[in-house]
């Protein structure tokens, strides 16, 4: 681009310079998340991995996984704080990948913004390259776009897609699920990155449109931090547990609690003919989520149909499995617990395939 031309993409509100400089910024944080299979560094067209390194598997299928953060990334534009959006993205997109039994290889991400912050930008690939690290995978490559008139100046928003490969004879699933299976809870860290219009709406909506106005720095007794800490708390990255836990005893299927809940979400990897019933008094939701239902009036029907409440991933495994899972899972700091249990289904349009929760949770009324 010449010195003319990039003047006039400034006046129209591109920056490339500001661009170049993130590129800067962000290169150590992104060689840090490397895997030996990668060829070459960014800057190039596409980013390149060696495939050959799957010649050891005898039937590799290719897994692949697109997602985004939603509105979590107003509470991070609201308090200027950009480095934890990064972990929610590379959450949302590699754990859909595990519960396949699939191991994420790479990723690529996408921010597009109405205006280019070098540090700001670098702040946000720095979360997602941390992360990458976490889950095991490379981050090749990305795209940042500058939108202006589209989005406000401190706006953006944040995209991200992953690969990676399963043996097809250990594919996890429906196919695998059988009567008696345990339904293994894994511990969510929080909201992770579902249900923010709802919490926003409730929590940090004007009062004349039935929001409690709470400011993001209001310390919140029942969370023992400022509003805003709580509702950035980086969603739970599940990559390497879940994968050691497929190697360490038999999982049959698993399940990403995202959109939609704990039921809708388990329900995918559910066969017609079988129903999980799963004990809500097992577990005691993390303070946030009875504090999302009391100041809103939420129905707990709507909120769990909503959000995580506690539960971020599942395990369908055989009853002899619980207890090295549970091991397992500790070692990698993970909480677990045995929430229900599947049977056949009675035949009728009420149980097939499906997950009914039972019971309260403790403390909740």
């Amino acid at each position: 681009m010449t010195t003319e031309q990039g003047g006039a993409y400034a006046a129209a509100g591109v920056s490339i310079e500001a661009a170049d400089k993130a590129i800067e910024l962000m290169k150590g944080w992104v060689e840090r998340s490397r895997r030996p299979e990668v060829i070459g560094g960014l800057g190039g067209f596409a980013g390149l991995f060696d495939a050959s390194a799957l010649k050891r598997y005898e039937r590799p299928l290719l897994a692949t996984s697109t997602d985004g953060v939603g509105t979590k990334v107003a509470i991070a534009q609201a308090m200027d704080r950009h480095d934890t959006i990064g972990f929610d993205l590379v959450g949302m997109v590699v754990d859909d990948l595990v519960v396949c039994g699939a191991e994420p290889l790479f990723m690529t991400d996408y921010i597009a913004t109405g205006r280019v912050v070098p540090e700001r930008i670098a702040a946000i690939v720095k979360g997602i390259a941390e992360a990458c690290t976490e889950a095991g995978c490379a981050l090749v490559g990305g795209e940042t776009a500058e939108h202006p008139g589209l989005l406000a100046p401190d706006e953006y928003d944040v995209a991200g897609a992953t690969t990676g490969v399963v043996e097809a004879d250990r594919l996890l699933g429906p196919g695998r699920v059988r009567p008696g299976d345990v339904v293994l809870a894994i511990a969510s860290s929080g909201l992770h990155s579902n249900g923010y219009s709802l919490v926003r709406h409730v929590l940090l909506g004007a009062p004349d449109a039935g929001g409690a106005g709470w400011a993001l720095d209001r310390h919140v007794d029942e969370l023992g931090r400022a509003l805003g800490e709580e509702l950035l708390e980086p969603t739970r990255i599940y990559a390497k547990a879940c994968l050691a836990l497929a190697d360490a005893t038999e999982v049959h299927a698993m399940s990403h609690v995202t959109g939609g809940g704990l039921a809708a979400n388990l329900e995918r990897v559910m066969p017609a003919e079988l129903v999980a019933r799963v004990d809500r008094a097992t577990w005691t939701p993390q303070p946030v989520f009875d504090l999302v239902r009391r100041v809103g009036g939420v129905a707990q029907p709507d909120l769990e149909a909503t959000l995580n409440c506690g539960v971020g991933m599942v395990a369908l495994l055989p009853a002899e499995s619980v207890d090295t899972a549970v091991a397992d899972l500790a070692a990698h700091g993970l909480r677990a617990w045995v929430a229900g249990e599947v049977r056949a289904a009675d035949g009728s349009a009420a149980e097939a395939g499906r997950v009914l929760l039972d019971g309260q949770h403790p403390g909740w009324a």
